[in-house]
């Protein structure tokens, strides 16, 4: 476990937490009501600024419940936090069901936060890349399961 610091911008949110022992996402909320009509897309603000360590980034997932009920999801998931960002964490919601809107309250659940170890390469140019079972095959290339 890693510790992250974490600084409440709106006091009347609560802190993400972890639903269930196991989870890999811990509950991002809303600290604004808002409503998505059909195809509509909106930033919506989390009341919440961390601090990662070097070496991590956190990613915002879609919430699988709202996606199958309801159509939302986030329009660049995962949304990606680097260690050195400081500002507020925002979502930005799509609602992608085409005949109903969806509204949030503020304090509703709406997107997952998962804090990954993450490397940095080292980019190296060669003239030749080595060979792979795989090759040069892109999308498809492997068949129909």
């Amino acid at each position: 476990m890693i510790e992250v610091l974490i600084k409440r911008l709106d006091p009347g949110v609560p802190l993400p937490t972890y639903a269930k022992g196991g989870d890999a996402g811990a509950d991002l909320v809303t600290r604004v009501d808002l409503t998505l009509e059909p195809g509509q897309r909106a930033l919506a603000p989390t009341g919440i600024s961390i601090a990662l360590p070097d070496g991590y980034a956190a990613f915002v997932h879609p919430r699988s419940g709202l996606a199958i009920k309801h159509g939302v999801s986030v329009v660049n998931a995962p949304g990606t936090i680097d260690a050195g960002y400081r500002g507020e964490i925002q979502v930005i919601l799509i609602n992608q069901d085409p005949n109903e809107s969806i509204s949030f309250k503020r304090g509703d659940r709406i997107a997952q936060l998962i804090i990954q170890k993450v490397e940095r390469a080292d980019f190296v140019e060669v003239s030749e890349l080595p060979g792979s079972g795989r090759g040069t095959g892109g999308f498809g290339s492997t068949g129909r399961a």
